[in-house]
């Protein structure tokens, strides 16, 4: 049955028996309209997001997952899924239809002895992390704790670690997924492998994955990491000895950058260090950055990696509103750097800031069509990132990231990270994957030929 996607379509169906029906099959239970958690259920990380689906269904099982997708292709309603819900379209949620829900199965199962671990489908980033230190162990996942693992990883997976193992995605080592027919298959490089590469960055289209099983590495319990923050009267200076102390770093060290507005109301350029090796290794390789230039505040030092993953949580609080659009770099330029510049002090939120996010190293050597991530010679993903609480501030807030957007797209590629596209189009979904696009429709047409896991940065079963 195709999807249909009129809301009106959903109205007499869920005047009758069928969600009493849904209800009976899962062991997981269900929120709709009228429930009194129904509006906590409904939210998600993007305070911009209001939407009313008619059925949340929370899963606590496989077999809960097939009973859901059965029920949205006999029934033809609109279906989500939802992990994290940290997506800054909010694609995990919709308006007149099933969410279906994975947050309470996130289970995280660590096989110390063979460096893996295995993690179910509403698994946070902070749930790998806590089970993995636990064994001195772990593997790249993103900066922000309460981000949904599996999405995460389904889109590439862009880390602090990302530069010494790899992308996310490039430490999956198997995956479980239930595709539109209800069929349950185990994927891997010997078995399902065509599925298995269009998992590792092609997202959420090829059904719904209820767990990963991820290659570990020794690392921590405590690393070195932390900030430099410049004065505004220096940024000039600053952002450019950033990209050039960036582009030399060896692959252990990521250096992220950002454009800021300071406690005091004032502007500044920070710069936030982690290194993945020896604390005396990377104290030495941070000397020259930490000399280079007057600073306003140094905050490198020791800290548990648990900790760190936490720690950009605060700056990312749930149900503010965000909005940002990104893009790809080879290098950051000085004419890019002063485009920035120039227009960075017209921010309208203090809370908003300009991000540089450094890639390269090992997610530089894998092949562009070696997985369905297909940007590996970015060597930035740059973006502003807007963030606010009142809804009249809407359009300064989006109109200023556009222009920061606009300023800097003469300079950038032009690919896109997945994860990090809004509502933006095909266009820019096809950019998303290059040359890999073709062959990820194959794979569409093969999984989901009715399109029925549409609600994600959608590739079409048609051209």
């Amino acid at each position: 049955m195709a999807v249909v996607e009129s809301k009106g379509r959903y109205a007499g169906f869920l005047e009758g028996n069928n969600v009493e029906e849904l209800r009976r099959r899962l062991a997981g239970t269900i929120v709709r309209p009228g429930d009194s958690e129904y509006d906590r259920a409904r939210a998600v990380w993007n305070g911009m997001i209001d939407r009313r689906p008619a059925i949340i269904a929370y899963c606590a099982s496989v077999d809960d997952v097939i009973q859901s997708i059965a029920f949205a292709r006999e029934t033809g309603i609109l279906a989500s899924v939802r992990s994290g819900g940290h997506n800054i379209a909010g694609s995990s949620l919709c308006d007149g239809g099933l969410v279906i829900d994975l947050s309470r199965m996130n289970k995280v199962t660590v096989d110390p002895e063979n460096r893996i671990a295995r993690a179910e489908g509403g698994a946070f980033l902070a749930d790998l992390d806590a089970a993995t230190q636990a064994h001195g162990l772990a593997t790249t996942t993103g900066v922000n704790s309460d981000t949904g693992l599996i999405a995460l990883t389904l889109g590439g997976g862009i880390g602090r670690l990302g530069r010494k193992h790899g992308l996310s995605c490039d430490n999956m080592l198997s995956a479980e997924i239930i595709t539109a027919d209800g069929q349950l298959l185990f994927v891997s490089e010997k078995e399902n492998a065509e599925l298995f590469w269009g998992l590792r960055g092609g997202g959420g289209n090829f059904g719904i994955v209820t767990a990963i099983t991820y290659r570990l590495h020794p690392l921590g319990p405590t690393v070195l990491a932390g900030s430099l923050v410049y004065d505004w009267k220096r940024v000039r200076d600053a952002l450019r000895l950033y990209a050039e102390f960036s582009a030399a770093a060896p692959d252990e060290l990521c250096t992220d950058a950002a454009l800021v507005t300071l406690p005091d109301g004032g502007h500044g350029f920070a710069i936030s260090a982690f290194y993945a090796g020896p604390m005396d290794e990377g104290e030495r390789i941070l000397r020259p950055l930490r000399d280079a230039l007057p600073l306003v505040q140094d905050r490198i030092g020791a800290i548990s990696y648990v900790q760190l993953q936490r720690a950009g949580d605060a700056s990312f609080p749930r149900g503010h509103r965000f909005y940002w659009k990104a893009q790809f770099l080879r290098k950051i330029t000085y004419a890019a750097a002063d485009a920035l510049i120039d227009r960075f002090p017209s921010v309208p939120s203090p809370k908003s800031f300009f991000v540089f996010q450094q890639v390269g190293g090992a997610i530089a050597r894998v092949s562009p069509t070696a997985t369905a991530y297909v940007n590996r010679n970015a060597a930035y993903d740059s973006f502003p990132v807007c963030i606010w609480t009142d809804p009249a501030d809407d359009q300064a807030n989006i109109s200023w990231a556009r222009e920061m957007y606009a300023a800097l797209q003469p300079f950038a590629m032009d690919g896109v990270y997945v994860n990090n596209l809004g509502d933006e189009g095909d266009d820019r979904v096809k950019a998303a994957y290059g040359a890999n696009y073709t062959r990820l429709v194959a794979l569409k047409r093969k999984y989901d030929p009715d399109n029925l896991f549409r609600l994600n940065q959608n590739i079409r079963p048609a051209v």
